[in-house]
């Protein structure tokens, strides 16, 4: 008579290289798979031993549950969409992450592409987004018009930052830039300042629009005339503030202070101030826009309007996250704040 083969240990695990499936997870708690596929998904009502039994099996076979299987068979990729302008940029960066941490927190994944601030590019990111079957789409500020957005919102939910927008399965997050531009020439103004001098962002983005507008409305408030020879053009980046306070100083205007459009120039323009003899904030207080991380470190640390990114990221996938589960989202937001450091201060003379 034939030896029967000995049945493998309750205990034993898969074989080396061997896949792990749904089927052997059931087999091992003594239940159909579908039960172990509803506790997974977590709609099973079941007695607590086949619970039990599943969770068990799950851990002493080293199972680990596809995302992708999952939510496929509920209809969903558990998965976001996330359209950034620069991946490496320290103020998206951050962004990212909060969208990151919140959704992770969910069970969905993000999948993150750059556009770059190209319409174009922006809307192939958006075609390979969806041929990935994700579920919603986050879109930080760029420059896809408001009718490709809600076009798009047409096929699966979007959220979109930098924008006031509103359409059926579309939800926007907006910054205030103009009180930002505002209460940070108000800062100087206050501290004693008349001829500040700005530098502006790319003016072909909506926020260098209203940053600027704030500006000149502080100025307005505070009856001093506008001066274009004091406002010269950045594109947000360290090297453009660095150049922006270079014209600034050979166009002989005095100032006494400098509101940047973001923190990266504010840093550059210090630089600038440096290469030529002048002290921050001894000769000229800085000002800066976004509060960077890396502000705080600068020397001296730069005072700078708060635009908290991580925030931002924060409550758009948690707007996301409410519109997949059919609710209406409620994220607003915080208003602009002044973070006073060391780079501003009382204008030599009138201390």
């Amino acid at each position: 008579m034939k030896p029967k083969s000995k049945p493998r240990h309750a205990a034993a695990g898969p074989r080396a290289g061997e896949v792990v499936t749904l089927d052997m997870v059931a087999h091992r708690a003594g239940v159909s798979a579908s039960t172990v596929s509803r506790i997974l998904n977590g709609t099973a009502v079941v007695a607590q031993d086949k619970k039990l039994a599943v969770e068990t099996a799950i851990e002493q076979l080293g199972f680990v549950p596809n995302p992708v299987a999952r939510g496929l068979a509920g209809g969903k990729t558990m998965s976001v969409g996330v359209v950034t302008q620069s991946i490496d940029s320290p103020f998206y960066g951050v962004a990212l992450r909060g969208i990151e941490d919140e959704l992770d927190h969910a069970g969905y994944s993000a999948l993150f592409v750059s556009g770059h601030w190209n319409a174009a590019e922006e809307a192939r990111c958006i075609d390979m987004l969806r041929s990935r079957r994700v579920d919603g789409i986050i879109v930080l500020t760029g420059r896809l018009s408001d009718h490709a957005l809600r076009t798009t919102a047409k096929a699966l939910p979007v959220v979109v930052t930098g924008r006031d927008l509103k359409a059926p399965r579309l939800f926007s997050l907006n910054f205030d830039n103009e009180l930002g531009g505002q209460l940070a020439t108000q800062h100087l103004i206050e501290l004693g300042h008349r001829r500040i001098a700005h530098i502006t962002g790319d003016t072909a983005h909506p926020d260098a629009v209203d940053r600027l507008r704030g500006y000149r409305l502080a100025l307005e408030a505070a009856g001093i005339a506008f001066n274009a020879e004091l406002v010269v053009p950045g594109l947000f980046h360290e090297e453009s503030g660095l150049v922006a306070a270079e014209r600034l100083l050979d166009s002989r205007q005095r100032f006494t202070a400098i509101f940047a459009a973001n923190d990266q120039m504010a840093l550059g323009a210090c630089l600038g101030l440096h290469r030529r003899g002048l002290r921050v904030p001894q000769d000229v207080s800085v000002v800066g826009f976004d509060d960077l991380s890396v502000s705080r470190y600068a020397l001296p640390p730069l005072t700078s309007v708060q635009h908290p990114a991580r925030e931002i990221g924060q409550l758009a996938a948690a707007a996301m996250l409410q519109m997949l589960r059919g609710e209406k989202p409620t994220a607003e937001v915080p208003g602009p704040r002044v973070i006073a450091r060391e780079s501003s201060r009382v204008p030599a003379g009138k201390g």
